[in-house]
């Protein structure tokens, strides 16, 4: 029984063949994702598939072959170039700038125009010297990829980058031995395949990773605008003091708090004298600083895991964990702090604290009328003040 016949497959057919389905591959990961790195990535691979074809055929004639060989060569270099400015797109370090038209057409004169004169060795070892160095640049940027975001895409495509770039700088060195025996082209031809493989792989993992990436950064943008939104609920704009919607937000909460683990809690109803008058003769400008300077007194001579809110108007209250003899005693702390402050002096005259005090008994519920209860005890030492 005869044998079928065998079809002979080019390696390098083979391998323009796949870096074309590759670039397929990428265009479509382009049009859902619409990253520049990816285009361009993209490109380079569809460059690759001419560099191929162009070495992969025999040429009747020198003159041909030479130009070819010569096309390949630029071709390549192009490629690594993209390579490179994929991960400066990808990076945004703007290494890349626009190519001047005179030193490309030097170097495209170079590789098309010396083979025909001097052969292909003018050629050869520069264009996979140049292509090289590029490939290494190109790997390290996608290193520092892995390095500040952590991307396994990145570091395998690093890897194959720095992978090439030690192929081409062994091909450049070798060449004149090619030439004379003819060796190593297949063995070079086949690591090359094997990185190129794993290369597709790993742009294909870093687009993935890239998209999680972002995904994570709109979702801290989100958290974090949703705190900045519900600081801003719960802040007085003004005096940066909360507001009564954060009391009634945690006040369940603090005297459950108190309840469990037998803590005392006391409230001080807190106005300012003078206020009114402040505002009708100097203007709500200079009522505005008033209250802004309370504020920051208040803050500073309250423990943070205490509450200062602002009531309303030119009235704060605050939620302090003492025992109501300690809660008179700061009250009239607060007061003589406030009038012995270097600071008082920028204020206008006759401005002070009138403080009212109450203790918050156990069981307590609703914390509304201990709020009046203060209230009426502010106005009596607003009363002695006067």
């Amino acid at each position: 029984m005869p044998s079928p016949p065998t079809v002979p497959i080019s390696p390098r057919r083979a391998a323009a063949f796949g870096a074309a389905i590759v670039a397929g591959l990428l265009l479509l990961q382009y049009a859902h994702r619409r990253r520049p790195f990816i285009l361009v990535w993209a490109a380079g691979w569809l460059l690759i598939t001419p560099q191929m074809l162009l070495i992969a055929r025999g040429y009747d004639s020198i003159i041909v072959a030479r130009l070819g060989v010569g096309l390949s060569q630029l071709l390549g270099i192009m490629t690594a170039t993209l390579f490179f400015w994929s991960a400066d797109l990808y990076r945004q370090t703007r290494y890349v700038r626009l190519v001047h038209w005179k030193p490309l057409a030097g170097l495209s004169a170079w590789f098309l125009l010396t083979p025909l004169v001097f052969g292909t060795i003018t050629v050869l070892s520069p264009g996979y010297f140049l292509s090289a160095i590029l490939l290494g640049a190109a790997g390290t940027m996608y290193g520092a990829v892995l390095v500040e975001r952590k991307m396994i895409g990145a570091g395998l495509v690093a890897f194959v980058l720095f992978g090439l770039a030690v192929s081409d700088l062994t091909t450049a060195v070798v060449v004149p031995q090619m030439l004379a025996t003819g060796r190593f082209t297949f063995e070079i031809l086949l690591v090359n395949t094997v990185l190129y493989a794993f290369g597709a792989l790993g742009i294909h993992q870093l687009v993935f990773e890239d998209m999680t990436y972002e995904l994570r950064l709109t979702n801290r943008r989100l958290e974090t605008a949703q705190e900045e939104l519900l600081q801003a609920a719960t802040t007085d704009t003004l005096t940066g003091c909360h507001n009564r919607r954060f009391f009634e937000q945690v006040i369940e909460r603090e005297l459950q708090r108190h309840e469990r683990f037998e803590l005392p809690l006391s409230l001080l109803f807190i106005d300012i004298d003078r206020f009114k008058q402040i505002n009708d003769t100097l203007g709500h400008e200079a009522g505005d600083k008033v209250l802004q300077y309370v504020a920051r007194f208040l803050k500073r001579h309250i423990r943070e895991a205490d509450y200062v809110f602002r009531w309303g108007g030119d009235e704060f209250l605050v939620l302090i964990t003492c025992e109501a003899a300690e809660a008179k005693r700061k009250a009239r702390a607060l007061k003589a702090a406030f009038d012995a402050a270097p600071s008082a002096i920028e204020l206008p005259p006759g401005i002070g604290l009138s403080v009212g005090w109450t203790e918050v008994p156990a069981g307590t519920t609703d914390l509304l009328p201990l709020v009046s209860e203060a209230d009426e005890r502010m106005y009596e030492d607003k009363g002695k003040r006067a």
